[in-house]
């Protein structure tokens, strides 16, 4: 994983991790939101499953190729950072994160399918150095962070830590707003249903708290958007399309608390008040409308998963 960079500014040190300390991701907040029973099956059984993808390779190496990028541009000079082989190091890192996952968990893409994600991260790429300017400006923005840890009790239960990675955190020169960006890949972008998945816009939600909380930045100086990268466009479009959608999700008080309310419901029912799993509460299965959730979860062919069991809504 890519070192932190952290502005002094911040003047603060992440807490170092205690061996016994009991973490949560993000990610096991949405499986539980999605499916208790997943997450209990994965988290607290321990019937972890891994499905490796060119998704995730492309995903993986995108962010490391951007990131790269970013910290050549805002650390050094623009005039640097124009001088990089992107394509180049693109390829490296998909080539990298390919070893890495067929020599854990076998063959499970084609040269075909890397080439065709490769040649669209070229596109991706081309698009991001010819518009710099439109979305990283170095005179409006400092870069404060790339890959900025998150290690902080939550409120519900200081012995559980909240764990996470900021993509990419800048401040704001004009009045020192601090914005907190995540990077998504996605195949033609984010629709309006994938706007309003909570699963989705939480996440930065909840990073905006835990960041104000670690590193003593008020919630009102502090934007969120994500920053979406497409692989394709859509065909006979009637309008002008870019590689990149910016969206910003609802962060505002109301949202703050809605979200906050519910992850401390996760943490207050799977644990018990010294961190340890709570193993009597009730985990059930939720296959949602037409069993969506079930769709690509390990378990829906599992004995481990009563079929009967499942409720859907």
């Amino acid at each position: 994983m890519k070192k932190s960079i952290v502005s002094n500014v911040f003047n603060l040190s992440v807490n170092e991790e205690q061996k016994g300390d009991s973490k949560v991701s993000y990610s096991q907040y949405t499986m539980y939101a999605n499916c208790p029973k997943q997450w209990k099956l994965t988290y607290q059984d321990g019937h972890k499953d891994f499905d490796p993808s060119i998704h995730l390779v492309f995903g993986t190496a995108m962010h490391e190729t951007i990131q790269g990028w970013l910290q050549v541009m805002y650390n050094d000079s623009v005039v640097e950072a124009e001088k990089m082989d992107l394509n180049q190091i693109l390829l490296e890192e998909m080539a990298k994160e390919y070893t890495i996952m067929t020599e854990r968990y076998g063959t499970f893409t084609n040269k075909s399918e890397m080439n065709e994600f490769y040649e669209d991260g070229i596109y991706i790429l081309d698009f991001l150095r010819k518009n710099r300017a439109d979305y990283f400006s170095v005179k409006k923005m400092r870069l404060l962070g790339v890959e900025l840890p998150i290690y902080y009790p939550t409120d519900a239960n200081e012995n559980i830590m909240m764990k996470g990675f900021l993509d990419l955190v800048f401040e704001t020169i004009e009045d020192g707003t601090i914005e907190i960006w995540d990077i998504k890949t996605s195949t033609k972008g984010w629709n309006a249903y994938q706007k309003k998945d909570k699963t989705k816009t939480a996440q930065l939600v909840l990073y905006k708290k835990f960041f104000s909380k670690q590193y003593g930045y008020p919630l009102d100086k502090i934007q969120v958007r994500y920053f979406i990268v497409k692989r394709k466009l859509w065909e006979e479009a009637m309008f002008a399309q870019k590689r990149v959608q910016d969206f910003v999700p609802a962060h505002g008080s109301i949202t703050m608390r809605n979200v906050s309310t519910s992850f401390d419901e996760f943490i207050s029912k799977s644990f018990n008040e010294d961190g340890s799993h709570n193993t009597d509460a009730e985990f059930p299965a939720l296959a949602g409308k037409n069993s969506k959730n079930c769709k690509y979860c390990p378990f829906k062919k599992s004995e481990l998963c009563n079929r009967k069991e499942r409720i859907k809504e």
